[in-house]
């Protein structure tokens, strides 16, 4: 149920985009529990010239692999925010060998009232989805 928007720069294949989305995705299911079939994510490719993510104090540095991950969900205990930071961090870097220095996520906690899933209706709310 997560909604996933994966920030890139252009200039990547669509095979590492594939590769990209199931490593996130991978990390959704195994963090937060959700089924595997529970998928929605939004892949942005933007100029470099559009994107500044610069260090926060922490000694980073940052390459044209950068990734910036928003994800909007219902509430994660602060143990599965962890563990999907760090899960994301260790597949993107295995399977696309991008640095974990290159991997930024925010987290947007929503309520289920912000949710339809189609029908014009909230099936947070009405029961459908639980």
């Amino acid at each position: 149920m997560p909604l996933i928007k994966i920030n890139l720069l252009k200039g990547r294949s669509p095979e590492e985009h594939d590769t990209i989305l199931d490593c996130i995705h991978e990390a959704v299911v195994q963090a937060f529990h959700v089924p595997l079939a529970d998928r929605y994510q939004i892949l942005i490719e933007h100029e470099r010239s559009h994107v500044r993510a610069e260090d926060t104090g922490l000694g980073l540095s940052r390459s044209d692999r950068l990734i910036i991950i928003e994800v909007i969900s219902r509430g994660r205990s602060a143990d599965d925010r962890q563990t999907f930071y760090r899960l994301v961090a260790a597949r993107l870097s295995d399977a696309c060998a991008i640095d974990p220095a290159d991997v930024v996520v925010s987290i947007v906690e929503n309520g289920d009232a912000d949710w339809s899933f189609g029908l014009g209706r909230a099936q947070f709310i009405t029961g459908e989805l639980r």
